[in-house]
């Protein structure tokens, strides 16, 4: 119920900015028309904005015979959250980064870049997955999508209007300066909103999917592994369509640590440091493993180790790490 009000209050304050957008370039006429713009961009935004996401990331759908560990590792994470198994999709980059899309639960998709397949670990890809699949059953892939979708039409709304003629219109109530004010302010104003529900929905994120799989200091390590990676790999497609940019584990623009307003993500370390409380609640080690119980006569010899099992992930390395089937 909390996030289908927070969904609608975004899609409110996204119109109106949309709106403002379109009153500032052409007058009441303009606003009338960002209106109908807006209604279109709502209806695409619930319905098809997620395989928008997914082709402007150059996320391709991946079969289960080309990387049957990440299939299973999905499928067992996704009953472990008590959702549906969402489609699984591929990036190729080698920036380690993964999102999720889709309006429900049962139209949903995970995307993982060949990076993050190739430089992390098998319990670290496990603690990222379970971290998507939280933002799915949250239901937060709908207003991340939707956010996404606004975000980037604001923009180019905005640039239109100066680029043909709104600057100079006659309707517009600042004159000449009317084009220049929206071209910065109106994606500035889009950003705002998303940054806002973005920090907000990482940290709870991070501890559902902590819990989901059982490892919290596995998603904190990647967490650390992805940030120190985003700042110097290139992401060609999230460059190209930087509104997308608060869809990603970790921001994919720049990699910055920045737990303020104008950031799409919280600070890195903030969010590891919450982890690591979480683990030491939970009492898991940095193995993934909980204290056994002694044994019994009712009770079955104690197992190895404990915590989270996941499937192998393509090889071992020679430090015992397992690494991802494109490494």
């Amino acid at each position: 119920m909390f996030n289908a009000f927070r969904t609608t209050v975004l899609l409110a304050a996204l119109t109106a900015i949309f709106m403002a957008v379109g009153y500032f370039i052409g007058g009441t006429g303009g606003m009338m028309i960002a209106f109908g713009v807006a209604l279109v961009t709502n209806l695409i935004g619930y319905w098809n904005s997620d395989q928008l996401v997914l082709r402007m990331q150059n996320a391709q759908p991946v079969e289960r015979s080309r990387v049957p560990e990440l299939y299973d590792m999905v499928d067992t994470l996704s009953k472990r959250a008590g959702i549906p198994t969402p489609a699984v999709y591929v990036i190729e980059t080698d920036q380690p980064n993964a999102f999720a899309t889709g309006r429900d639960p049962n139209h949903a998709a995970v995307a993982v870049s060949t990076g993050l397949l190739r430089s992390l670990e098998t319990r670290e890809i496990a603690g990222v997955i379970a971290h998507e699949l939280a933002h799915i059953r949250n239901r937060d892939t709908l207003t991340m999508t939707i956010t996404a979708t606004f975000a980037g039409a604001i923009g180019m709304l905005a640039q239109f209007g100066f680029f043909f003629g709104g600057g100079n219109n006659r309707n517009n109530p600042l004159g000449p300066f009317g084009g220049i004010l929206m071209l910065i302010l109106a994606p500035m104003a889009a950003a705002l909103v998303q940054m806002a529900v973005s920090r907000t929905r990482e940290y709870e994120a991070d501890r559902d999917g902590a819990e989901i799989s059982g490892d919290p200091l596995a998603l904190a390590s990647a967490l650390g592994k992805i940030a120190a990676s985003a700042g110097h790999t290139v992401n060609v497609a999230a460059e190209r369509s930087p509104a997308m940019a608060h869809m990603y584990i970790i921001n994919p623009l720049s990699g910055r640590a920045m737990d303020n307003l104008f950031s799409t993500h919280p600070d890195t370390a903030n969010r590891i440091n919450a982890l690591r409380q979480l683990a030491a609640e939970m009492s898991v080690d940095d193995k993934g493993r909980r204290p056994q119980p002694r044994p019994t006569p009712q009770n079955a010899a104690p197992v190895s180790g404990g915590g989270w099992r996941v499937p192998t992930v393509g090889r071992t390395d020679e430090d015992g790490g397992q690494r991802g089937p494109w490494g």
